[in-house]
């Protein structure tokens, strides 16, 4: 990844609808041991004029929990699917999440968790993939 730079909360758009309450326990335990200069910035994509996170939205809401307006970001340099983050942006403005911020109090034991979030996307990727192999053959 690359240099990191600072980013208000409330500008960063998720592409999650929820938090693991066992991921951000782990997270937590950073802040009770002083630890927190540790975690990882959180990776932010420009995707259709909007800075989106594509991981670290627990990070993000645990900083916010603890009293923080900002935190530490990096470009993300990795080539993923984009089409799939598109569709989990749309969710999470169809849930009215448009800022980090808007994920407190939206935390889920981790096995609904699996359920709620992580099945939904497998879901989602599953269908995505269907239908570029079918656009693949028709070409």
């Amino acid at each position: 990844m690359n240099d990191s730079f600072q980013l208000k909360l409330d500008e960063i758009q998720p592409s999650q609808l929820y938090i693991s309450r066992t991921k951000m326990s782990a997270v937590l335990k950073h802040f009770k041991s002083s630890t927190e200069n540790f975690l990882e910035p959180i990776p932010i994509k420009k995707l259709d004029g909007e800075l989106v996170s594509t991981d670290g939205h627990t990070r993000g809401v645990v900083w916010h929990l603890e009293g923080h307006m900002e935190v530490e970001c990096v470009w993300e340099d990795l080539e993923m699917d984009w089409d799939a983050y598109r569709i989990c942006v749309d969710w999470c403005k169809e849930a009215g999440i448009t800022s980090i911020i808007d994920l407190n109090g939206r935390f889920l034991d981790h096995a609904d968790y699996e359920v709620l979030w992580l099945d939904r996307c497998r879901i989602m990727q599953e269908a995505l993939a269907a239908r570029k192999r079918s656009l693949r053959k028709k070409q």
